[in-house]
């Protein structure tokens, strides 16, 4: 089985692991604000968000940086700290996350066959909840977040933290599993690891990556691990 050709199966967390329905949860955070947070508000608040998570995988801004800038208007509208409605977004993440379609299934079938951890660009504030909320905090031997290691995917220092936090096993026994193709699988493949791309909107492959597997589903990557028909 291909289960065995791995000793880790590294994971992304968000749209990989976990739906992350970002416009769901403004709109219940804003909720306590008496907000009737819009669509036109989201595409607002993403033309912000979008541009500073690229900067923060790039290296350029921190963690604490993205989560504050992003809420800097809305702060000053109602009077609060962008700190303050950082934490209530992140709290009604939390609260509406459910795992993606055939996540629970392939986790409870790999576990105690194979090493498991996950390495997140998230932030600290919603990993914890979220996995003790999904019954997955038990599943998995590692959790690396790049707000504690100072760096996100797809960095090499992040990867390199994972790789000596799981005991510098043979980067060609370790498998990342993500659906973005620039931090997961570019950062991966960077590592030395072998990679597998979550495309379930079935997009091209773009040129600079070459993801050892590509799979539509969590489902899919289960059959191909146990070579299920």
């Amino acid at each position: 089985m291909l289960v065995n050709r791995y000793d880790w199966i590294l994971f992304d967390a968000d749209e990989t692991l976990f739906e992350f329905d970002a416009y769901r949860g403004l709109q219940q955070m804003f909720v306590r604000y008496d907000v009737d947070f819009s669509k036109n508000d989201f595409i607002e608040y993403q033309s912000l968000n979008k541009p500073l998570w690229d900067q923060y995988q790039q290296g350029a801004i921190t963690a604490t940086q993205l989560q504050h800038q992003r809420f800097q208007a809305w702060a000053q509208r109602l009077s609060q700290s962008p700190v303050q409605l950082n934490s209530d977004f992140l709290a009604a993440m939390a609260e509406i996350c459910q795992p993606l379609h055939g996540v629970t299934n392939l986790l409870n079938a790999l576990r105690g066959r194979v090493k498991l951890g996950i390495i997140t660009n998230g932030f600290t504030e919603l990993q914890q909840v979220r996995l003790e909320r999904t019954g997955f905090l038990e599943h998995f031997d590692l959790l690396v977040i790049s707000e504690q290691v100072g760096v996100a995917k797809p960095h090499p220092d992040i990867f390199e933290h994972a790789l000596a936090a799981m005991g510098s096993p043979a980067r060609d026994r370790v498998l990342m599993v993500g659906d973005n193709p620039d931090s997961d699988i570019v950062g991966g493949h960077l590592a030395g690891f072998h990679t597998c791309w979550l495309n379930a909107d079935n997009k091209p492959t773009p040129n600079y990556i070459n993801p050892r597997y590509q799979v539509a589903s969590m489902a899919e990557l289960e059959r191909k691990l146990f070579n299920l028909s």
